[in-house]
């Protein structure tokens, strides 16, 4: 693959911790030998997902430059995470997306480096957006989503739907199978609700490096 130009995300800031995620990337790369075991939404049995090998196998080439600190799944894996809100409201799991490849984010309006990281999970919905894949941002505040709403429209976040956890409970369900060590964290799934892989950190999810990432993910030419 040609080297790609580097985006002007991210900051300097993000830089230096995205490094620091890619030191512990080999640590988060322990879940994948597990399967995560969260609450609800018992979407699909591990045992389901080995054709999710190949998706693998496919994006693994492309954990470099922008995205070096995505840990790909070494064996494929069930996603189970707890129900969570819309912007209705209503409760909704993974599940209530099949077919569709999502990256799952989770992000607070007091987390500085998911902040300055949303405007590029913007900038990758835009882009790549669809049938075949979606950003799935679940936002963690407490109480209720005023907040998160006031900071995507100041900040005009457009194109990500606004999904809430209040309680946690995906983070802690994340944690619990030993992937989320803090936040920003993201885990990339199938249309299966399989694990494909993870990351630890911010990155410039709207880079050349990221958008070929999860064209191959989805089966696309990069």
């Amino acid at each position: 693959m040609q080297d790609k130009k580097p985006s002007l995300f991210p900051s300097m800031k993000l830089v230096a911790i995205a490094a620091v995620a890619g030191l512990i990337a080999g640590g988060v790369a322990v879940y994948m030998k597990e399967t995560a075991d969260g609450n609800g939404n018992d979407q699909v049995a591990t045992s389901d997902c080995a054709p999710a090998a190949a998706a693998i196998a496919r994006l693994t080439p492309f954990a470099t430059g922008q995205v070096a600190a995505f840990v790909p799944a070494a064996t494929p894996q069930a996603l189970t995470l707890p129900p969570f809100k819309n912007a209705a409201g209503k409760d909704i799991t993974l599940a209530d997306f099949p077919g569709r490849v999502q990256l799952v984010n989770l992000w607070a309006t007091w987390c500085v480096p998911c902040r300055e990281e949303m405007p590029a999970l913007n900038a990758l919905e835009k882009a790549l957006g669809g049938e075949k894949f979606q950003v799935t941002a679940i936002n963690l505040d407490t109480g209720d989503d005023t907040k998160p709403k006031e900071f995507l429209k100041e900040i005009a976040v457009d194109a990500l739907a606004l999904y809430h956890d209040p309680t946690l409970s995906s983070f802690n369900a994340l944690k619990k199978a030993g992937v989320a060590m803090g936040l920003p964290a993201t885990v990339l799934v199938d249309g299966k609700g399989c694990m494909l892989g993870a990351m630890n950190g911010p990155a410039a999810w709207e880079s050349d490096d990221a958008k070929a990432l999860i064209k191959a993910a989805i089966g696309e030419g990069a």
